[in-house]
């Protein structure tokens, strides 16, 4: 990695970085936001600059006790300065990826990342108003929509309303209200499910609302919440909950957006798909072709015209995935034997491709299969 204090890093002629010729990122600094939730600055092994769009991931492949796991994050940092970007990663109690981020990441460790990826981005929906609506650390792309509006001193209209379970919890809230200093459109609103009022809360509580985000308190922040574009971002019954909020108070979801990244949920389109693929698969009684697990010993069956990952989560398992569109590659795996067509986003690379991995969300048999899972 290139010292950030040399004048080679300022050439304006930098290449961009390229995870297909060096995906390789080294850690630079790492941030405490709360009490559970860090950010990861990384930069590039070798001298060139990010170039990407506010709200879109990258795709990190981190080898945890021997064993190679793909996982996506949003890039919570702005595309405005390029030479460095950041993830910010929330511990949870079972998770595999953050803990070991947390517990085990330091400055100077190099990881593998892919990407950056999505199109869960403002600068495909320009508006003349938005409301960024985020639940915990859902508020990682909508962070890097609202650094980019700041940092290039465009005075939005933004109203960003994010949740939290507690004052403590909330992440990035003093830049947020330095961007609020700064810019006259933009307005930050807060709710915390609790607020614990004593005399040593160092936060304001006069403005933050108790309680969690209904139509009332969208109403009272956003009176004209029907007008603005708005982006989602959070655990999947948080954005249940807003989806159901607009639609019952008649907000037109043609201007609706959200991202999440869950790996132990299926999402309710992919749910439906798989539904519909599998009673189709019956009626018919289409020939399938059989996909052994060679680790688990398990097999399963899955139709020609259907997705590796459908027919998986069809039978009842469980498989890391993340975007389901081929471009994260989180569900990246090794095909030990067996043909499959694939039509990926971008979420793996031609040489990896060369190397026998595929993706299962985004590829259909041609033959039987045996993965390595």
């Amino acid at each position: 990695m290139i010292s950030r204090n040399t004048p080679e890093l300022w050439n304006a002629n930098l290449p961009q970085w390229d995870s297909d010729k060096n995906n390789v990122l080294v850690c630079c600094q790492i941030r405490q936001e709360t009490h559970d939730v860090k950010s990861f600055f990384f930069a590039p092994q070798e001298a060139s600059v990010f170039k990407f769009l506010p709200g879109q991931f990258i795709t990190l492949e981190l080898s945890i006790d021997g064993e190679i796991i793909n996982r996506s994050y949003t890039i919570s940092s702005s595309p405005n300065r390029p030479h460095v970007i950041s993830i910010t990663v929330k511990r949870k109690p079972d998770g595999v990826v953050s803990n070991w981020l947390h517990d085990n990441m330091k400055v100077g460790m190099p990881i593998s990342a892919l990407g950056p990826t999505g199109d869960f981005t403002c600068v495909l929906y320009p508006a003349q108003k938005y409301l960024f609506l985020s639940g915990g650390s859902g508020i990682t792309p909508l962070m890097s929509m609202a650094r980019s509006f700041h940092e290039l001193a465009e005075d939005a209209d933004v109203i960003f309303l994010h949740s939290a379970r507690s004052p403590a919890d909330l992440i990035f809230k003093h830049e947020l209200d330095l961007m609020a200093f700064n810019q006259t459109n933009f307005q930050p609103v807060y709710i915390c499910a609790k607020v614990d009022k004593s005399p040593n809360w160092r936060l304001q509580p006069e403005f933050i609302t108790e309680g969690m985000l209904t139509a009332e308190s969208l109403k009272l922040s956003a009176p004209d919440f029907l007008e603005r574009e708005v982006f989602t971002c959070g655990p999947a019954p948080y954005m249940a909950s807003v989806r159901h909020l607009l639609a019952t108070a008649g907000f037109n979801m043609a201007h609706y957006h959200e991202e999440s990244f869950t790996f132990d949920e299926l999402p309710a389109e992919t749910q439906a798909s798989v539904q519909a693929e599998e009673e189709l698969s019956n009626h018919n009684n289409i020939q399938t072709f059989s996909v052994e697990l060679s680790k688990s010993g398990t097999t399963i069956q899955c139709a020609p015209d259907q997705f590796v990952l459908d027919s998986a989560r069809a039978a009842g398992l469980r498989l890391p995935s993340s975007c389901s569109k081929g471009l994260c590659g989180t569900c990246k795996s090794k095909l030990i034997s067996g043909q499959v067509e694939m039509k990926h986003g971008g979420g793996i690379r031609q040489r990896e491709i060369d190397q026998g991995m595929f993706l299962p969300c985004c590829s259909k048999p041609l033959s039987n299969l045996v993965i390595e899972k």
